[in-house]
C-alpha cells in the first residue's frame, strides 16, 4: 500500500502536466477517444463517489455553528461566477455554444480542489469544505435555474433534464460514498490515500475525451476560449476574496471564499454540456479544469508562503 501511495502522490502532484499531455494527444489523434463520450457521466460519478468517501458529518457542523459564514460563501458562489461568465461571454462576443458552456461552468458548484488550495494557502479549510459540500448539495436546484435564466438567450435549455442528471451523477454517488464511509470505515481508511489519484485519472480521461470529440472545432475557438476561461477564473478569485473582505471576513476566511468562488466543479460542467449541449460547449469546462488548478496552486503558494508565520 505504501508503494501505491507514493505512486498516487506522484501522479497527483503532476496533474496539470498529465492533462496537457493527454489533451495534446487527443487533439492530434482524436479518433481513439471519440467512442468514449458516453463514459463521461460515469467518470464524473467516480469523482463524486470519491468526494463522498472523504466526507463526514463533522464537515456539516459549521452550518449550525457558523451559518452566516456558510450563507455568505454560498451566496457569493452562486451570484458572482454565473454573472461573471455572462459578462465575459458578452464582452468577448463568444459564439452561442461557447457562451453557454462558460455560463454552465459558472453555474456549477465549487470544485473539491478548492479545499486543497485553501489548506495550502493556510486559509479556513473547515469553512472551505463545508461551503463546497453545501454548494454541491444545492446544485440540482440552483444550477438549472440560474443556467436557464442566464443562458436561455443563447441556446435551448432543458432545466428538468439538468436537474435529473445532477441528481444522478453528483448527489447519488456522494450519498453512496458517505454511506460506505459510515458502514465500512476501517476499509475506507485503508484506501483513502489512493482516492485522489482515481479522481485525477478520471478528470484527465474526461478532458481527453472532450478534446477528442471537439478536435475539429478546437483549432478555431481555442484562443478565445482560453481568454474567456482565464478572465472568468481570475475575476472569480478576485471578487470572491474582496467581497468576503468587504463583508468583514478576516483574511484567512476570505482566502477560503476566494477559492470556493473561483474554482469550479468543471468536470460536472463538461458532463452536462456533453449530455445536453454539444462537445464545443464542453470546451470551457475542459480548459477550466486545467487552468484553475494552475492559477489556484500559484495563488495558494503565494498566500501560504506570505502567511506562514501568521497566527489566527
Amino acid at each position: 500500500m505504501e508503494f501505491f501511495e507514493r505512486v498516487s502522490n506522484w501522479i497527483t502532484k503532476l496533474f496539470p502536466l498529465w492533462v496537457v499531455i493527454f489533451a495534446v494527444v487527443a487533439f492530434l489523434f482524436p479518433e481513439p477517444f471519440k467512442p468514449y463520450g458516453s463514459w463521461i457521466p460515469w467518470l464524473l460519478g467516480i469523482i463524486m463517489l470519491g468526494m463522498g468517501l472523504t466526507l463526514t458529518l463533522d464537515d456539516f457542523k459549521l452550518v449550525l455553528t457558523r451559518p452566516l459564514d456558510i450563507l455568505l460563501g454560498v451566496l457569493i458562489r452562486y451570484f458572482v461566477m454565473p454573472g461573471v461568465a455572462l459578462s465575459v461571454a458578452l464582452l468577448l462576443r463568444l459564439p452561442p455554444e461557447l457562451a453557454a458552456g462558460l455560463i454552465l461552468v459558472g453555474c456549477c458548484p465549487s470544485g473539491t480542489a478548492s479545499n486543497v488550495m485553501t489548506f495550502l494557502s493556510k486559509g479556513d479549510t473547515a469553512l472551505s469544505v463545508t461551503v463546497s459540500s453545501v454548494n454541491t448539495f444545492l446544485a440540482p436546484l440552483l444550477t438549472p435555474i440560474i443556467f436557464l435564466f442566464l443562458a436561455g438567450k443563447f441556446i435551448p435549455i432543458d432545466p428538468g433534464g439538468l436537474f435529473i442528471d445532477i441528481l444522478k451523477i453528483v448527489l447519488l454517488p456522494i450519498a453512496i460514498g458517505i454511506m460506505l464511509r459510515m458502514t465500512i470505515p476501517n476499509f475506507i481508511k485503508k484506501i483513502i490515500t489512493i482516492i485522489p489519484v482515481i479522481s485525477v485519472v478520471s478528470i484527465i480521461a474526461i478532458i481527453a475525451i472532450v478534446v477528442g470529440l471537439s478536435a475539429a472545432k478546437l483549432a478555431t475557438v481555442a484562443l478565445i476560449a482560453f481568454v474567456a476561461v482565464i478572465l472568468h477564473n481570475s475575476l472569480g478569485l478576485s471578487l470572491g476574496y474582496w467581497i468576503a473582505r468587504g463583508a468583514r471576513m478576516p483574511h484567512y476566511k476570505a482566502k477560503a471564499i476566494a477559492f470556493e468562488v473561483g474554482m469550479e466543479n468543471s468536470a460536472l460542467a463538461v458532463a452536462l454540456a456533453i449530455a445536453h449541449l454539444n462537445p464545443v460547449a464542453a470546451l470551457p469546462g475542459a480548459i477550466f479544469s486545467v487552468w484553475h488548478n494552475l492559477s489556484g496552486s500559484t495563488l495558494a503558494g503565494y498566500w501560504g508562503a506570505r502567511d506562514k508565520n501568521t497566527k489566527y
